[in-house]
């Protein structure tokens, strides 16, 4: 039998010894840092989508109301771009309409679906 692993033990030993549970405590907290890390960037994803969504929604509102012809410059409009960015990612940040977590609980669903089904 080959023994190619950690401490000269095979390495279907290991690998049964690893799915039976037998990690070691190092490894448990190394793999719930990479989760906890990947639900962190999933969540900010889920925001920046809201965010994205928000920014869409207003700048369509903002162009059903009709211009003033005052002072309708395209420095204005750069302008009212940005600070709308500003705004909606700010509302995501800060919960917004539930978009995000809407999506967050959507994923993360069809995640443990997919990690629990049998393969």
């Amino acid at each position: 039998m080959r023994s190619d692993s950690i401490g000269g033990a095979p390495r279907a030993f290991r690998d049964k010894a690893l799915k039976a549970g037998g990690a070691s405590p190092a490894a448990k907290q190394k793999q719930a840092m990479i989760t906890d890390r990947d639900d962190q960037k999933l969540r900010q994803a889920c925001r920046d989508m809201e965010a994205v969504f928000l920014n869409l929604l207003l700048s369509r509102m903002r162009s059903t109301v009709p211009q003033s012809g005052l002072v309708d410059t395209s420095q204005e409009e750069i302008m009212r771009s940005l600070l709308d960015r500003e705004l909606t990612s700010t509302m995501a940040q800060a919960g917004g309409i539930g978009l995000a977590d809407m999506l967050y609980r959507q994923l993360t669903s069809e995640n443990r679906e997919k990690s629990q089904a049998p393969r």
